[in-house]
């Protein structure tokens, strides 16, 4: 299997009388009027179509290296890990089970990329996001992964990013709530994972 790029050229004419004194006038002339917006070609005016092709090049029956990015997964009641997973929307969308949002909390270049619905779908709670003071100001609800930011696009997370971030949120958290206060308390994973989910926060 090849992938070629072709060209599409579309030949637009349109002739117009002036008067001058001689061909090269006239076709100045025209030109200038043409630049003025005097003359405009459309539909009316097409004569042909010609279509050019490269010779293309191989691609690889599964999907190119270009088109994965390597991330931080990070699931309720898990260690995270790294994976592998496709940078376009609907393989972004597949990772986080749902609409993705994604939110930039660190002066890292770093986005965290969840579900957006993912509290309203009552999914498990997983990890919490505090301040520069250590407190929660919110907790992230479902699976989510940490990816790198590339030019208008996510991209691969750097490997000194994945290992920080590795260490950031490498234990897995119940929640308990206390008043007006959440508590994050540190799990196991073979115990914060038992039915798939993390303790839900309950009133004390």
């Amino acid at each position: 299997m090849k992938k070629f790029d072709v060209t599409i050229t579309e030949t637009l004419k349109l002739t117009v009388s002036v008067e001058a004194s001689s061909k090269e006038e006239a076709q100045q002339m025209v030109s200038d009027q043409w630049h003025a917006g005097d003359h405009i070609l459309d539909a009316d005016n097409f004569v042909e179509v010609e279509f050019e092709s490269n010779d293309g090049r191989e691609i690889s029956a599964e999907r190119a290296p270009d088109d994965t990015i390597e991330v931080l997964m990070v699931e309720p009641g898990q260690y995270p890990r790294v994976e592998r997973i496709g940078s376009d929307l609907a393989s972004l969308q597949k990772a986080v089970d749902g609409y993705i949002e994604a939110i930039y909390p660190y002066d890292d270049p770093v986005a965290l990329i969840c579900g957006e619905e993912a509290k309203l779908e009552g999914k498990p709670l997983n990890r919490a996001l505090r301040d520069g003071d250590g407190d929660i100001y919110d907790i992230v609800a479902g699976k989510f992964f940490l990816c790198g930011l590339g030019d208008g696009n996510f991209a691969s997370l750097p490997k000194e990013l994945q290992q920080k971030y590795e260490e950031k949120f490498r234990q897995p958290e119940a929640f308990l709530k206390m008043g007006s206060k959440i508590m994050a308390i540190p799990t196991e994973p073979a115990k914060a994972a038992g039915k798939g989910k993390t303790a839900p926060v309950t009133e004390r």
